[in-house]
């Protein structure tokens, strides 16, 4: 979590945030204007690109060397691209696509899934356990678990009651987090087995729609962040077991009863007791933005960003011993001085829902797929093969530089 790629009316641009008062600007480009989805590969040079003006149509780019690597195009418009060393994952509303990122190939495209008109889905970053998350049913919370590298379906995990609504690995791919479209139940499920291993509660008064879901990288934490002004901080880790010798006092006796209540009350009633409230909180000074949150260390200590769809980056101190309110630190502006107030409505607007009503209206260069010769997305997934029609990497994706990530061919 120490880079940052934001999409904007006239292209997108790409962050390193190695010090909490300097951000600096890897990358500019403003050659695809209305970017609205911007991946970077960790932080190496692979980047890819989705814009307003061809939804249909993924770019991928060596930033550095200002070269395309290859580009797709796809039946109906792209909602979302998740990415790790292993695999490259695109999601349509209907279909998920699953490329070998080391050569570009379609590997196999999932069909069988329920409408995602939100383009909801995670990968883990850990490309040793490529699995791949996203909505099993469009009327209840389960979630469907995908082997990526296997390539075969590994279990569904009812995990809410109403439709999800945010879905996040932790760094390993052992643990993935949940929340349904009410927002107030957090659940955490180890994986593959889909055992529930946490459960937070955000809050009770209100349904919240949320936007973001990360664990730290030590798995320690969790942070929740929604369409209001408060972002949660959970801490993962089991009561009972850092408290063996509690003290005789009246709270603690009551504290055992409670404990002891649980085995004889109903599932839904003792699940209520058990859960933990938030660790530590942030309250914004805005409301009704989307926002992404990232748990970082920076600097040797633990930080809490939030980026807003007005064009900002907001960096508070999270004390991991004691959490409570965090602290702001430091803003900066990711639009530049001048371009804020002209771009604010425009520029990080969020992509849905309004933006593929407008999408649709719109002219496409993308042609359909009734005029896309030899296209199959049955042959594709079946066979392995490329979709034919489009320009792709003649060889496997080398990216040269000795300190990235990607593969690189031997």
């Amino acid at each position: 979590c120490s880079s940052l790629a934001i999409g904007t009316t006239t292209g997108y641009r790409l962050f390193s945030l190695s010090s909490v008062e300097q951000l600096d600007q890897v990358h500019e480009s403003n050659e695809i204007p209305d970017v609205y989805i911007v991946e970077r590969l960790f932080s190496s040079s692979l980047v890819v690109v989705v814009s307003h003006a061809k939804p249909q149509q993924m770019n991928v780019y060596h930033f550095k060397k200002g070269t395309e690597i290859c580009n797709y195009s796809y039946s109906s418009n792209i909602l979302s691209i998740r990415l790790n060393r292993q695999r490259l994952v695109v999601c349509l509303e209907e279909s998920i696509y699953i490329h070998n990122i080391k050569d570009m190939k379609l590997l196999k495209t999932i069909l069988d899934m329920p409408p995602n008109t939100t383009g909801l889905c995670a990968l883990s970053i850990n490309h040793a356990n490529s699995y791949l998350a996203y909505p099993g049913s469009a009327t209840s919370g389960e979630i469907a678990l995908y082997d990526g590298n296997t390539l075969k379906t590994a279990c569904a995990i009812p995990a809410h009651d109403g439709p999800l609504a945010a879905l996040a690995f932790n760094s390993t791919g052992s643990k993935l987090a949940s929340a349904s479209e009410k927002g107030t139940v957090i659940r955490v499920f180890s994986i593959p087995g889909g055992q529930k291993l946490y459960e937070f509660r955000r809050g009770m008064k209100r349904y919240v729609n949320i936007s973001s879901l990360v664990f730290s990288m030590d798995s320690q934490f969790l942070c929740a962040s929604s369409n209001t002004e408060t972002v949660h901080i959970f801490k993962l880790e089991h009561l009972t077991d850092s408290r063996p010798e509690e003290p005789p006092t009246w709270s603690g006796y009551m504290g055992k009863m409670f404990q002891a209540a649980t085995n004889y009350l109903p599932a839904q009633v003792s699940g209520m007791m058990n859960q933990d409230r938030a660790f530590a909180t942030v309250r914004l000074n805005i409301s009704g933005q989307r926002n992404i949150c990232a748990l970082s260390t920076i600097q040797k200590l633990p930080r809490l960003l939030v980026t807003t769809s007005d064009g900002h980056l907001y960096i508070y101190n999270l004390d991991p011993q004691d959490g409570g309110e965090c602290v702001l630190i430091k803003k900066h502006s990711l639009l530049g001085s001048g371009k804020m107030e002209e771009n604010k409505e425009n520029d990080l607007r969020p992509p849905l829902p309004q933006s593929y009503a407008a999408t649709v209206a719109r002219q496409s260069t993308v042609p359909s797929t009734s005029t896309m010769p030899g296209y199959s997305e049955d042959g594709g997934a079946l066979r392995g093969e490329v979709i034919p029609e489009h320009e792709f990497a003649t060889g496997p994706v080398c990216l040269d530089d000795e300190n990235e990530f990607p593969p690189v061919s031997i």
